[in-house]
């Protein structure tokens, strides 16, 4: 079994921490990572913040892969997409207070279902033996 990466628990957690301070949280993306789909006119710089206060945003969901949440740009409601991996900080707008990430520090999880090698599965299957040692 994979185990997951801890970028998303810190992610959840310091929103949870700013949004029971009542500041702003915001998020830093890299908006070259593959699968982030956010508004192409609010990126300088190859990045975007995104401001993912509960009043701002609907339907926010922050989960172990990907955040998403539909929000207004322009007056236009936008559907938003991020990998964890392109997440490159979360932040208060108020302070600037929160957690940041290295670019290229993140490897996501690999598949779960991922089966031990050849030489391995023998020792998988071999039932545990006790020995007393003198």
């Amino acid at each position: 079994m994979a185990l997951a990466g801890t970028r998303p628990y810190f992610i959840r957690a310091i929103n949870d921490w700013i949004v029971d301070n009542e500041w702003t949280p915001h998020l830093m993306v890299d908006a070259g990572w593959p699968g982030v789909a956010v508004p192409e006119a609010f990126v300088e710089d190859g990045r975007i913040v995104l401001n993912i206060r509960p009043s701002a945003v609907r339907d926010l969901v922050l989960g172990n892969d990907e955040l998403s949440f539909s929000a207004r740009f322009g007056g236009q409601p936008q559907w938003i997409r991020v990998p964890v991996g392109a997440v490159l900080g979360i932040y208060a707008r108020e302070n600037g207070e929160g957690l940041f990430f290295d670019a290229g520090d993140y490897t996501p999880p690999g598949p779960a279902d991922e089966a031990p090698a050849e030489e391995d599965a023998g020792r998988a299957r071999a039932r545990p033996a006790l020995r007393v040692v003198k």
